[in-house]
């Protein structure tokens, strides 16, 4: 499996047999200023609808497109969403969010979108195990470094990826990744946008990877 990160909160993951998934595609303006997404899809992941996270109409192709909470199948996929919220209030501030958990080519994958707020006992029991885990870590819209680190503890994923954090290319007024890297022994900076995985070759305890955005302009 493959995995890409096009910026904030929008990634591509690929399958050994070619499926292609993307989360949270993000709009061009208002303070995201990565290059537009030109991916095709077979599927797109909604977590909410804020701008930078619904430009279905930006991914190429004709993909299915997933959102909200319950059960649902995509390309033979199911994708489990799970009720949350975007902020502390529950949702009073911001609305909701949904949290996306499915599986590719056997590893767990878990795509918090704007989560803006520690687990509850029940949502850690709906999200169950979690092989990879892509987790908003810059603060201000979603969990900030502390509760996205305390997240990862209350998940325990094998491989952790940060995004939703401030960059060259998002004027949003949201930390950098420093602040999550801080104190964490295992992580790995990859100075590209694509990583490669294999469900065997995951790592026993939680490793940070960090990937570079793949539409940053220079």
């Amino acid at each position: 499996m493959k995995i890409k990160w096009l910026g904030h909160a929008c990634f591509l993951i690929t399958s050994r047999d070619g499926v292609r998934i993307i989360t949270d595609p993000y709009a061009v303006g208002g303070g995201i200023n990565y290059s537009p997404i030109k991916e095709t899809a077979d599927v797109v992941v909604v977590s909410h609808d804020h701008d930078d996270h619904n430009n279905v109409s930006a991914v190429k192709g004709t993909p299915q497109v997933v959102k909200g909470s319950g059960t649902k199948t995509a390309k033979g996929i199911q994708f489990r969403g799970i009720a949350t919220y975007h902020d502390t209030s529950r949702g009073t501030q911001r609305g909701p969010n949904t949290v996306f958990c499915f599986t590719i080519d056997d590893i767990k994958l878990c795509h918090l979108g704007d989560l803006g707020h520690v687990l509850s006992p029940g949502q850690v029991n709906e999200i169950g195990a979690v092989d990879i885990l892509f987790i908003p870590v810059g603060g201000f819209y979603t969990i900030d470094a502390p509760r996205a680190s305390q997240i990862c503890d209350q998940l325990k994923p094998k491989i952790a990826i940060p995004m939703h954090f401030k960059t060259p290319d998002c004027s949003y007024p949201l930390a950098g990744v420093e602040d999550f890297l801080k104190g964490k022994k295992d992580m790995r900076q990859v100075e590209d946008s694509e990583v490669d995985f294999e469900q065997e070759k995951l790592p026993a305890a939680t490793k940070i990877v960090l990937l570079q955005p793949a539409l940053s302009r220079d």
